[in-house]
């Protein structure tokens, strides 16, 4: 992305190791940023930006942003959803199908010397009813997927008329009432912010399995587990975490895990990824590709 940046004329400097402090320090001296999500992006950041004309997101979301801050100063925002989508659908799908065969299961009992066929019998996902929550970028992608599997798919969006010829969109009230797979797809809003709760999981006619490579603070885990005991959600794909620190590993070396989360990660009835949902060996090159295109674009305008 470096030498593509350069190649439209810029000059580009790279730091992946001062501090925040330190990056503030010099930043007025850029007219643009580009960024992963190593900190965030507030107030103070962007008062000291005082030349920034865009900032550059290397990823789907913009929720280390003070967007609303960055807009009132002229600042444009950029974000590369485009770019892994197709990774974030793939990993949905191997996620539910994974479930669904018991590959998790199967393999651990076989490694441990045990052949069971009955237990590990699986189900398919053809004919099943998939409801998406976010139609954008991400949920598109999943739904594509589908294509292949004989699946009514119905997505829920707050934007009108995003339904497609992969999609039907619905009002909630059909998404909870036909509902066998629930896949989230949506950013980090103050509307999704534990969304997934129990009066909302309570809200389903069926028992239903749940997918989520949108943002872990959608889940409020404890519902959930509370649910999977009682049978109301059977089963739970996670790529992203309510709980996820910037060093997961210290968060276990604390010893002051919450309930709720210690009984997800002992449950046979979860799967679980480090939120690597859009995180390909192809992803990396798309989405550094189409950061370059977005700023090529807004340096002609």
């Amino acid at each position: 992305m470096i030498n593509s940046l350069r190649a439209l004329g810029l000059q580009c400097d790279e730091d992946y190791t001062s501090s925040k402090a330190e990056i503030e320090g010099k930043i007025s001296a850029y007219q643009g940023l580009v960024i992963r999500s190593r900190f965030s992006i507030d107030k103070s950041f962007l008062d000291r930006a005082s030349n920034l004309k865009f900032i550059g997101r290397v990823g789907a979301g913009l929720e280390n942003i003070d967007i609303d801050y960055a807009e009132e100063k002229g600042i444009r925002l950029i974000a590369a959803p485009e770019g892994n989508r197709n990774a974030v659908g793939e990993h949905a799908l191997g996620m539910i199908l994974a479930m669904f065969n018991k590959l998790k299961q199967a393999d651990n009992e076989i490694r441990n010397g045990l052949w069971r066929r009955e237990e590990n019998r699986g189900q398919e996902l053809e004919g099943k009813t998939v409801g998406i929550i976010g139609y954008g970028n991400m949920g598109k992608a999943f739904a594509r997927k589908l294509r292949g599997f004989d699946c009514e798919v119905m997505c829920y969006d707050i934007k009108n008329d995003v339904g497609d010829e992969n999609a039907t969109q619905v009002d909630l009230d059909t998404l909870f009432q036909k509902t066998q797979v629930l896949s989230l797809h949506t950013p980090q809003t103050p509307l999704t912010v534990g969304m997934i709760n129990s009066p909302f999981i309570d809200r389903f006619n069926h028992p239903f399995y749940l997918i989520n490579t949108a943002r872990g603070s959608a889940v409020v885990t404890s519902d959930l587990m509370e649910a999977i005991d009682s049978g109301k959600v059977l089963g739970a794909c996670l790529d992203v975490l309510e709980y996820e620190k910037t060093s997961f590993e210290d968060f276990f070396a604390d010893d002051s895990l919450p309930a709720g989360f210690q009984k997800l990660i002992e449950s046979e009835k979860v799967l679980l990824s480090p939120h690597v949902a859009g995180w390909t060996v192809e992803s990396k090159f798309k989405l550094a590709d189409t950061i370059v295109e977005k700023v090529k674009s807004f340096l002609k305008e």
